[in-house]
């Protein structure tokens, strides 16, 4: 219980110190979109590169758990992107509501809560739930995004213009390099991991400090909220609930992967869907606002959620 909010806090306090840096003049107005190229180009690519370049077979051979997750991710995705078209938002923009509600903060919040709540045990897990979510259901916002973005009706030069723009895409390049070196068994030299730990450790921090100086940007009164409260509930209550029954009934995993499954699909949403949003130029105040209120809000979730655990539910 007590540990929830220690760590939770730390989001927070990134998040102020952008908005208040922004609100004092202490940063412009383009530190937050400068700011998110630099995430985008540079600190996310070298951790997406990490994560793959030290993930063996070993540690991804969990097919149930993997079973579990990749299919609460995507369902939840797709039935947000099909009622976000439905009621005539571009395909873009459908697709980042969409990855805003079922983008769990596995990279930032999902590590040490689940180490403090799990143990060491948590690792594995953790790691395979944070590859689908940064690389697998991210590359496929992105896909969707850039031909949502696209104006050939061709459908091969259509083909050609998006497999073009994802070649250029270092979310998309890095995670395929780094799987690679990999399968390969390359070492690399030690100078070189330290570069990737600290580019790539300035990631999360940046970008939520990123969010908060985009937050503090005034904006029309009119801005509907709505949206946003939808997104959040959905990831708040409907992800983990899919996740408890894929998990517990259909998987039939056992009580402790249950509970990581759960734990982590419950997770606020992380800063992956505004970073897209921001950089596509899409509207990121639904998604900043998303993460804002998941964030408050898996503050209660998580901790009704570690109560529930701790007497033994599953």
């Amino acid at each position: 219980m007590f540990s929830t909010p220690e760590i939770l806090l730390p989001v927070f306090g990134l998040i102020f110190a952008g908005f208040a840096c922004r609100r004092r003049g202490l940063l412009g107005p383009t530190a937050a979109s400068e700011l998110n190229r630099f995430v985008v180009w540079l600190a996310l690519p070298a951790l997406l590169f990490d994560i793959m370049a030290h993930t063996t077979w070993r540690q991804l051979d969990q097919p149930s758990f993997i079973g579990t997750f990749a299919l609460a991710c995507a369902g939840v995705f797709v039935l947000i992107l099909v009622v976000r078209l439905l009621s005539g938002r571009h395909l873009a923009d459908a697709s980042v509501d969409a990855i805003a509600a079922a983008y769990p903060n596995t990279g930032y919040i999902g590590f040490p809560l689940c180490m403090i709540v799990f143990g060491n045990a948590s690792l594995t897990p953790t790691t395979i739930a944070t590859i689908l979510v940064a690389c697998v259901l991210f590359s496929i916002a992105i896909v969707l995004i850039e031909v949502g973005l696209q104006t050939e009706r061709t459908p091969h030069r259509l083909g050609m213009k998006v497999i073009g723009s994802l070649a250029r895409n270092p979310l998309i390049v890095s995670p395929i390099a780094g799987a690679m070196m990999a399968v390969a068994h390359v070492t690399m030299p030690a100078s070189a991991e330290t570069f990737l730990k600290l580019l790539g450790g300035a990631a999360s921090p940046c970008a939520l400090v990123s969010l908060g100086l985009f937050l503090a940007e005034k904006r029309p009164a009119g801005e509907r909220s709505h949206d946003a409260l939808m997104l959040t509930a959905v990831k708040l209550v409907l992800q983990p609930a899919v996740t408890w029954w894929l998990a517990a009934r259909v998987f039939t995993l056992p009580v402790t992967l249950v509970q990581m499954a759960v734990m982590l699909a419950a997770l606020p949403t992380g800063t992956g869907p505004y970073m897209l949003a921001e950089f596509y130029r899409r509207e990121a105040h639904i998604t900043s606002r998303t993460i804002l209120l998941s964030t408050l809000g898996s503050l209660v979730t998580l901790s009704l959620l570690l109560v529930y655990f701790r007497h033994g539910g599953a």
